[in-house]
This record gives C-alpha cells, sequence and structure tokens, in this order.
C-alpha cells in the first residue's frame, strides 16, 4: 500500500529545483546516507527538468510503497518485504518516440547533464518508464530504504510533513551551492577511491611478477624434467647392447651347463645354474620393458604394420604361453575362436605383446578356474579383445594405479609371484600408438577382465600405389624366372629386385597360368605363393616334384602362411616369411640356380669372444668352415682373401662399426654378393633397420633365450643367405 509524502507541481523552472531540493530533504529525513541523498536528488532534478523542457511541466509525488507493489527491479527482492521511496515523475506531454534508444544509452540529450533517462535508471533500485505518443510520459523509481532505519508508519510521515512545512525552500543560487559541496564530497570520495585504486593495482603487479617468477621457475624445471627424460631414454637405448649382451651370453652358457655338454653337474650345482638362468631370464625380460617404455615415451617407437588373421595370432599365444601352464594345473586357458573377424592390418608384434601382457598377468593372479581370450568386431570399425579371468580381482580403488609405473596391487597372491608394475603401463601405451584404448572390468574374489580396442586397420599405415604391368616377353640373355603370384605390387617389388640381375620375371597369376607357362617353357626357378585366388599354391609344389621333367627347377616359396615344414616336405628348395628382402632373393636365385657345391665357410665378426663361441656351437649342424675376427678390419681383411659363403657381423664393434664394415663389404667388387646376417643385441631403429634391409639379407638378435629358437632363428637367416642344411654334405671340423 503507498502511502504519500508529498507532490511537487512543476510549472516554472524555479519548480526543478524545489524538487530537487524536496528529494533530498525527504531522503534525509528517511535516514539515507548523504551519497544516496545525492543520488535520489540528482535523478529527480533530472526527470523534473525533462518534463519541463519537453512537456511544459508536470508533477513529482513522492511516497512510501511496499516492495511488491514497485515495478520492474534493478536487484533482486529481498527475502521479506520492504520498504521503498517511491517517486513518480510525470507530465502531460507528446511522449518519447525514441525511448527504446535511450534506454539502450544509444542518445544523448544536447541540453541535459548526460544523464536524463537512463542516468536516473542507473541511480535507482527499481525503475519503470510509460511513454505514449500524445499522451505523456510517467517514470517510477524507488530506492530500498536503508537498513538500520525503523518501519515508516503514517505517524512518521506526519513528522516528516511537519519538518518539510518548517524548512523553507532554498534560492537557486543556495541550491548551486549546495550542489556544488555535494560535487566536492563526491570528488573527495572518487580521490580516495582512486587512491584505493592504485594501492590495489601495485598490490597486483606484485603479484603478477611474483606469478611471472613462479612460471619462469615452472618452465625451468619443466625444461630440466624434460632433459632428464630425454637422457633417461637415450641412455635406455645406448645402453640396449651393454645390457643385452652379458646376460644373453649368461643365458646360453648357462644353457650348456645345464645340457652338460661339457660334463655332469651335482644335483647342487644344477639347481644353482637353474636359479642363475631363471634370475637372468627375470632380469632380461625387465630390461626389455624398460626399453620398450623409454622408446614410446621418447616417440622412437616404429609401428610396422601387416595384413594377418586373427586366429594365427591366438595360435602363436597359444603355443607361446603353454609353458606357463605346467606350474598350475587348476587354470585353464581358452582360445574362443574369432567367428566373423576380417584381417588385421596392423602391428601384430605389438598387439601380441599387448595381450601376452594380459594373459601373463591372468595366470599369476589365478589360482583355479579359467582365462578365457577372445576377440570380435567392435564399434567403428575396430576389433575388441578380452582376456577375462577367475583370479583375485581388483578393487576400485587400486584398478587406476595398476596403470602407473611401477605400482603393484598389495594382496596374498601378490607375495607369491614376481613383478615388476611396468607390463601394463607399457601396454597402455602401445595400446595408444596403435590408435587403440585398454578398458577394465573387476569385482574382487570373482575376477576381471582387460579389453583391447585397437582399429582392423592402423591409421597410419602406408597406403601402396598402384603398380605398372609387369613385363612378359623373355629375354634371351637372362635367365627366366617364374613367379607365380596374384598380387600386382608384389610383383612389382620383386621386378624391381632383380632388376639389372641376371635373372628376368615371368609372371602368373594363378595355378592354371603357371601350369600354361611351365608348358611353354622351362624356367630357371620358381617363385610362388601359397595364398592364391582361387587355388592354394601347395597343389602347385607336389605337381613340380613329381613331374620328373620339372622336379629339377628349384622352387622357392615366398608367403605368409607360416609353415616352412610343409613347404620343405613337399619338396620347396628354400622358403621365406614376406616380406623378402632383396639381398635374400638374389642369393637365393644364384645359389639355387648355380647349385654351388664348394665347401662352405662362414665368418663370423665379433668382438666379444663368447659371442662367437655360442654362434660357432649353434654352426655346427651346417658343417662348415667358421672363421672368426676380433675386429672389423680383421673381418674385412679375410672376406675378401676366403670369400665366405655368409658374413655374421655384430654392429658395436671398437675401431670400426659393424654399419661401417658392411658398408665397405658391399661396395667392394670381391665381397659385395656375399650375404650378410645381423647378429646384435641392438634394439635397431627404423632408419637402422632400413640400411639393413638394403645391405643385409637378415637381421638376428644375441637375445634369444630359448637355444632351439635360437638355432630356428639362425636357420632362417641361412636359409635367406640360400646356405641349406642338407646342402651341406662335409664334415668339416669347426
Amino acid at each position: 500500500m503507498n502511502i504519500s509524502i508529498l507532490t511537487v507541481e512543476v510549472r516554472l523552472e524555479t519548480d526543478v529545483v524545489l524538487a530537487r531540493q524536496r528529494s533530498r530533504l525527504i531522503a534525509n529525513l528517511l535516514g539515507f546516507s548523504p551519497q544516496d541523498q545525492t543520488r535520489i536528488a540528482t535523478a529527480v532534478s533530472e526527470l523534473a527538468r525533462n518534463a519541463f523542457q519537453y512537456a511544459g511541466g508536470g508533477k513529482v509525488e513522492f511516497a512510501i510503497a511496499e516492495e511488491a507493489e514497485i515495478g520492474r527491479s534493478a536487484r533482486p527482492l529481498t527475502p521479506s518485504p520492504a520498504q521503498l521511496l517511491a517517486i513518480r515523475i510525470s507530465d502531460r506531454g507528446p511522449g518519447i518516440s525514441n525511448l527504446k534508444a535511450i534506454l539502450d544509452g544509444q542518445y544523448t540529450s544536447p541540453t541535459g547533464m548526460g544523464l536524463g533517462i537512463a542516468g536516473a535508471r542507473r541511480l535507482a533500485d527499481r525503475f519503470d518508464i510509460e511513454s505514449s505518443p500524445g499522451k505523456g510520459t510517467a517514470v517510477r523509481l524507488a530506492k530500498y530504504l536503508p537498513a538500520p532505519a525503523p518501519p515508516v508508519t503514517p505517524q512518521t510521515l506526519a513528522e516528516i510533513a511537519q519538518q518539510l512545512a518548517q524548512r523553507a525552500g532554498q534560492t537557486p543560487l543556495q541550491e548551486i551551492q549546495q550542489q556544488n559541496q555535494e560535487l566536492l564530497r563526491t570528488l573527495d570520495e572518487l580521490r580516495r577511491r582512486q587512491e584505493e585504486l592504485t594501492l590495489l593495482n601495485t598490490e597486483l603487479d606484485d603479484t603478477n611478477r611474483g606469478v611471472v617468477a613462479l612460471y619462469a621457475e615452472l618452465n625451468e624445471k619443466a625444461d630440466f624434467l624434460q632433459r632428464a627424460n630425454q637422457l633417461k631414454s637415450h641412455f635406455l637405448a645406448n645402453m640396449s647392447h651393454e645390457f643385452r649382451t652379458p646376460l644373453n651370453a649368461i643365458l646360453s652358457l648357462s644353457w650348456l651347463l645345464l645340457q652338460r655338454t661339457d660334463g655332469e653337474l651335482t644335483a647342487e650345482q644344477e639347481k644353482q645354474v637353474g636359479y642363475m638362468r631363471k634370475s637372468a631370464e627375470a632380469l632380461l625380460a625387465l630390461i626389455d620393458d624398460l626399453l620398450d617404455l623409454a622408446k614410446v615415451e621418447a616417440g622412437k617407437m616404429t609401428v610396422r604394420c601387416q595384413e594377418f588373421e586373427v586366429h594365427e595370432l591366438f595360435s602363436a599365444l597359444r603355443g607361446m604361453l603353454k609353458p606357463l601352464l605346467s606350474s598350475n594345473s587348476s587354470v585353464a586357458l581358452i582360445f574362443d575362436e574369432p567367428a566373423g573377424l576380417p584381417p588385421l592390418n596392423t602391428d601384430d608384434g605389438k598387439l601380441s605383446q599387448i595381450l601376452r601382457n594380459f594373459i601373463s598377468n591372468a595366470l599369476k593372479f589365478t589360482e583355479r578356474g579359467a582365462i578365457r581370450v577372445s576377440a570380435k568386431i567392435g564399434p567403428d570399425s575396430t576389433a575388441l579383445f578380452s582376456v577375462a579371468d577367475t583370479g583375485i580381482g581388483i578393487a576400485p580403488e587400486d584398478r587406476e594405479g595398476i596403470f602407473q609405473e611401477f605400482t603393484q596391487v598389495e594382496s596374498a597372491v601378490q607375495k607369491r609371484v614376481k613383478g615388476t608394475g611396468i607390463g601394463l603401463p607399457l601396454s597402455s601405451k602401445l595400446a595408444e600408438l596403435l590408435g587403440g584404448s585398454i578398458s577394465l572390468e573387476s569385482e574382487l574374489g570373482k575376477g576381471s577382465t582387460f579389453s583391447l580396442t585397437v582399429p582392423l586397420v592402423y591409421a597410419g599405415a602406408a597406403k601402396v600405389q598402384a603398380s605398372p604391368p609387369v613385363s612378359q616377353p623373355i629375354d634371351p640373355n637372362r635367365s627366366p624366372v617364374l613367379v607365380v603370384e596374384d598380387n600386382r605390387e608384389t610383383l612389382f617389388i620383386y621386378e624391381k629386385y632383380l632388376q639389372g640381375s641376371p635373372f628376368q620375371i615371368i609372371s602368373a597369376r594363378t595355378v592354371k597360368e603357371a601350369r600354361a607357362a611351365l608348358q611353354e617353357f622351362r624356367p630357371a626357378a620358381v617363385m610362388l605363393d601359397i595364398l592364391l585366388d582361387g587355388k592354394s599354391g601347395w597343389s602347385l609344389i607336389s605337381e613340380i616334384k613329381e613331374n620328373p621333367a620339372l622336379r629339377d627347377i628349384p622352387a622357392i616359396v615366398i608367403t605368409l602362411v607360416d609353415n616352412q615344414t610343409k613347404a620343405l616336405e613337399l619338396g620347396a628348395d628354400a622358403f621365406c616369411l614376406k616380406p623378402a628382402g632383396r639381398d635374400w632373393l638374389l642369393s637365393t636365385l644364384k645359389t639355387l640356380t648355380d647349385r654351388n657345391k664348394q665347401k662352405k665357410k662362414f665368418l663370423i665378426i665379433d668382438d666379444d669372444e663368447i659371442s662367437r663361441y655360442l654362434l660357432k656351437g649353434l654352426l655346427a649342424d651346417w658343417h662348415g668352415q667358421v672363421l672368426e675376427a676380433g675386429t672389423g678390419s680383421q673381418g674385412l681383411a679375410l672376406a675378401r682373401q676366403e670369400k665366405p659363403q655368409a658374413i655374421f657381423m655384430d654392429l658395436a664393434m671398437p675401431e670400426i662399426s659393424g654399419y661401417e664394415v658392411i658398408s665397405q663389404l658391399k661396395s667392394h667388387p670381391e665381397t659385395r654378393e656375399i650375404p650378410v646376417i645381423v647378429n646384435t643385441s641392438q634394439r635397431l631403429q627404423a632408419e637402422e633397420l632400413k640400411f639393413l634391409d638394403r645391405s643385409c639379407v637378415a637381421v638376428i638378435y644375441k637375445e634369444n633365450i630359448s637355444p632351439q629358437v635360437a638355432l630356428a632363428k639362425l636357420e632362417e637367416a641361412l636359409e635367406k643367405a640360400g646356405v641349406n642344411r642338407e646342402q651341406s654334405q662335409d664334415k668339416s671340423d669347426v
């Protein structure tokens, strides 16, 4: 309910001054502060002047109102009803046509103080305006009464009206003096606030300088940590050879002792050597994980993509992990058939490493039950692999920590098994490298499921460009080689491999075309893939070797199917998993076509005496003469003098590095055709592998723990060099 206080009619210019005086006096009597008195008086003065100038007059009404009775608010409603000083300035003028522009602050009166309606709205707590053309304008503004002041009652208003009647109005000169005093007070207040603002800015400047100094220190620390990380990765990469060489020697020598190569061992000696071998194996595994982790962090891990079937990957994992089950017959390792999953084009080695880690962890922490490995199609052209176990499970609070380096969950089982806490963090980084991710579901006491999602096709896999057609006419000056291969890119690569050599490619895309070519001419050799459109290449090998007219033609199998045993049983003369290297291919063709019956010689160039000794033992099955060189210069001299059938080359040697020795071998006319097999313990970078692919037939690593594996790798490398065990009939001493 509104309670009227006073009404001032504005007919003359002096009435504008009177309205200002009355508004200030009323605000003073209601307990407003001097600043608020000035604000109210200024707003009323500006609006009254507008009414006088643009409408010829009007009236100013003062009243006390309740909060709910006032119009639009400049601030939110208070929690409980409050009283306000309500002021209404109205006129009967022409109205305001550009009211929106005025309220938006886009218009300034040329005769006013620049306040007017927009200024009055900023000075009030509540504000409302109505204006109609030809009907005039009414402005309502309100100001909340000061909080300490008691509520205004009719009795209070009677006292205010009495004081208003007693106080005479000021003259215009006195009003100007009053305004000047208010202005001086305002300027003084502004000066004080300016000083406070200056002090605050000074404090902010000091704070900013402190923040800048802190940022500089943090940047310095970050640079230091980055350099330290780079030094760590560089150190680990450079120390790989130094770490692995003695460990591989320990493993190989301990195996020789356990095999009683040089005599019997007592039971206690056998136990001690076994402990030594297990410790070396654990240390080598730790070093491998650390080096792989450092490579991923340093961005030096190379993704080598190839197409493969998931069931082949599962088959390899099943055979690899089978020995781990021998210690726990209460656990079954089950590989589900990956039905409906297309071939993957990604790095199968890194994918296998991740799954191997999942399965080995499951075997460690599962005392009974089953471990199930499965694969299926995932969303958005991905493959979803999962390894589910019935083990101890992982508590929710520990699930994030297991993916941090060197973190292990404390449990009763953990105390019985050994680990470093590197496997899962490395697996996570490898998954990211392949464009995938790892997830975990686990229930304490019931088991865990680790899942890996990877794209079916690695995003960074290079696209093979279309190749030009392969030439067919036979060159009488070159030996024809029949290549049975349905992939034009592979044919193009073989064509480039044999360019400038004594051999010429004649291509056949199917077994039927190959049969027709064999009837038309007799090739010097046959190179064939097994996976051909329409029919397997196994049948063609059998036809060639069972035909008396063709059986003497050397058959070389180059395929993705890893079944060397079957190929050799069917009569193949050489076998290689794709992709075949140029030097290996040329060397194999030359060896098979020339049928060189000379006594075989092998040259080992390695500064480590133990490594030479171990390799000599593995070469015993080839019944050849083994030459040794402890330096690169000695190796070069022996290679030119003896011209061995193959050279085994270490890369890290004093005086002359293995890379320089290889370069000199390939640049000298007497040694450039000798196959070079790199035998190293270094983890090679992509650029190093590119150089070796161009210069060497194979790279074998000294880190093979099992002598059987080492022997298989050696046999594979020598086959790439064109040296087969069945061709060696000499019984020379090694």
